[in-house]
């Protein structure tokens, strides 16, 4: 029995608790008496304030009503007016998953249907909102955790452990290290460790899908041990911060990974696409699903601001960085109040159609390691006007003359921007014709991921998703291209129309083959919309290529680029501008300054900018470099 465990027990009578269970940080407590669960009298709450830890009280598995007869207890309840979809219930846990259309008439006044529900079936509610789209890999993720729902109670349990296998005992040398094994003055593959005495934690783990000579994480580094590593946090689902995680689990790492649910979901997405594209390109892929299923598995999904020790010495708080759904800054509180390390990840200052701007405030800070995507002097991006202007003039002109307007876009964050865009520049008038758009590749199955979490956008597109009239994403002239037959009909058939593809830099996906069919018709149009990475075919083509080569069957066709090429930066990075908006707006001011993820030039500059204008320590790490940051 663990030391917190014995301190807890100290607090309650002999049979009030039956047991004792981790569920990572948090500590659950079963009871398989009923007055206990219903009413403990505050002694719960007092046990946390004494020790500090969040405690959850469960009824025993034991007293719990049968599933079937506490389902018809639950919608007699809520009623048919909460509009329930689906239930879930894992007996394990005594929760039961309640998905419904209207949230707010299910939870009921003061949260009474609740409370209701557990006094008379003796299981825990846990309401959900249900997706405006049906998502398939939602529902996978699902079943994958409710099938191994024993096993992720006894890997929560074994997390917990470990995370207070270090509680109440001092540490006689304390020192904070740092090593950068990618994404270190360069953008791709990120991966940063952090070690401590007691703790060895990565920080994201992606690849460059843009370098084919060099694409992963430097892993074979002496300071990466896999079987040493306690956790991993993922900021965001990215492939360049999240692509290579299934591959630690194909050489056996099982412990937890931290990150936003919506991250979870959308990396999940992401990971089995890489796979899939490998295999249709006849690659054998570097991991498969059953790795993916293995880090659904084990992930461990926080809130914005919820704080969890993930270590014996570390603590994390998740705050919304801007960038795409789910997208997260980190904050280490490392030690007792030895040192307070914020990793921005990919942020963006700014409010966007779809989210908040990037979090400013801090309960303490002295190291930040902030990313430069856009960080040079010229990476100042045009307003949004601008930018609608531009998009505005570019649609019409290619419309009227019979043409298709082909947008490559990132899977996740630019292809749903760039729909709430359109949506509103016709909701405004300023585009005059219900314009057809067609959605290919991940665009729709991110975006129903994007309808299932309408609590991490920002306020304007959140109500409009609880309305489904206003829902930008179920807007009558938003299609969905399904089958390889629907888009070649497309190609041959379709009228003058909008197509959002993956990927966004024409390295794979459906965007290339439109490309290959609309290339050679100088009354169609091609629209990059996101960053462009060094050696990609969306570089090239921006930079002027006039003609571009595709293989099928063995054959090697030419085509020419004759269809008129376009930029509208509709970026979830933070430009130039918003950086040193963000540190000047950054509370408290660190005292020390790492910048990463940008372009070698990038980084040197905003790092030359950020020490003359704050008078803060700065470094531009190169891969492999280690550092002492206390």
């Amino acid at each position: 029995m663990s030391e917190i465990t014995k301190e807890i027990l100290k607090h309650l009578e002999k049979d009030d608790v039956s047991d004792v269970v981790f569920e990572g940080a948090n500590i659950v407590l079963y009871t398989k008496k009923k007055e206990f669960f219903l009413n403990d009298q505050g002694r719960v709450r007092d046990i946390v304030n004494t020790i500090k830890k969040r405690i959850e009280l469960r009824p025993d598995p034991s007293v719990s009503m049968p599933e079937e007869a506490a389902e018809k207890v639950i919608r007699t309840i809520l009623g048919e007016d909460s509009g329930i979809t689906q239930l879930f219930f894992e007996p394990e846990r005594s929760m039961v998953t309640i998905e419904v259309e209207k949230p707010g008439i299910a939870i009921g006044k003061k949260g009474e249907n609740l409370q209701r529900i557990k006094e008379e079936t003796f299981w825990v509610p846990l309401i959900k909102r249900t997706p405006a789209i049906r998502s398939e890999i939602i529902e996978g993720i699902r079943a994958v955790l409710y099938e191994h729902s024993d096993y992720r109670r006894k890997f929560l349990h074994k997390t917990g452990e470990r995370i207070y296998n270090g509680w109440l005992r001092q540490k006689k040398e304390e020192w904070v290290r740092i090593t950068y094994l990618g994404a270190a003055r360069q953008v791709g593959r990120s991966a940063i460790l952090l070690q401590t005495p007691e703790s060895r934690i990565l920080l994201d783990c992606g690849i460059d899908t843009s370098n084919g000579a060099n694409p992963y994480p430097y892993l074979e580094a002496p300071e990466f041990r896999i079987n040493e590593l306690d956790a991993i946090i993922i900021s965001h689902a990215h492939l360049d911060h999240s692509g290579f995680l299934p591959y630690l689990f194909k050489f056996g790492y099982r412990g937890p990974v931290y990150c936003t649910a919506p991250t979870r979901d959308i990396m999940a997405l992401l990971q089995l696409d890489t796979v899939k594209i490998a295999r249709n390109e006849g690659q054998e892929p570097i991991y498969t699903s059953d790795d993916i299923k293995e880090v659904v598995k084990h992930t461990v999904t926080l809130e914005f601001e919820e704080v969890t020790d993930i270590t014996p010495d570390v603590r994390i708080t998740l705050y919304n960085s801007g960038h795409i759904l789910g997208s997260a800054m980190v904050h280490l509180h490392i030690g007792n109040g030895l040192h307070n390390l914020l990793y921005t990840a990919d942020i963006k200052y700014a409010k966007t159609r779809l989210l908040s701007p990037a979090a400013t405030q801090f309960p303490r800070l002295e190291t930040l390691m902030i990313e430069s995507t856009y960080g040079g002097k010229e990476n100042v991006l045009p307003p949004y006007k601008e930018q609608d202007d531009a998009l505005v003039d570019i649609i019409i002109r290619t419309i009227k003359r019979g043409g298709k307007i082909l947008i490559p876009t990132l899977g996740s964050g630019r292809g749903q921007e760039v729909i709430v865009m359109i949506e509103e520049l016709i909701r405004e008038g300023r585009l005059k014709e219900e314009i057809p758009i067609y959605i290919d590749g991940m665009v729709w199955d991110i975006t129903a991921i994007y309808t299932a979490y309408p609590e991490f956008l920002n306020s304007t597109v959140r109500t409009q998703i609880f309305h489904k009239d206003n829902n930008p994403f179920l807007a009558p002239n938003v299609h969905r291209v399904g089958s390889q037959k629907e888009r070649q009909q497309l190609i041959e058939e379709g009228g003058p129309c909008i197509i959002l593809a993956t990927s966004g830099m024409l390295m794979g996906g459906p965007s290339v083959q439109y490309l290959r069919e609309l290339a050679d018709n100088p009354n169609n149009a091609l629209i990059f919309s996101c960053y462009q990475a060094e050696g990609s075919l969306g570089k090239r083509i921006k930079e002027g290529m006039n003609e571009v080569s595709f293989g099928s069957n063995g054959k090697i066709a030419t085509v020419p680029i004759k269809l008129e090429v376009h930029k509208i930066e509709i970026s979830g990075h933070a430009d130039r501008r918003e950086l040193m908006n963000f540190m000047k707006r950054l509370t408290p001011k660190p005292r020390k300054v790492l910048v990463n993820h940008g372009e070698q030039s990038r980084v040197l500059d905003l790092a030359r900018s950020i020490h003359q204008q704050f008078k803060i320590e700065t470094i531009a790490p190169r891969n492999l470099d280690a550092i002492r940051i206390r």
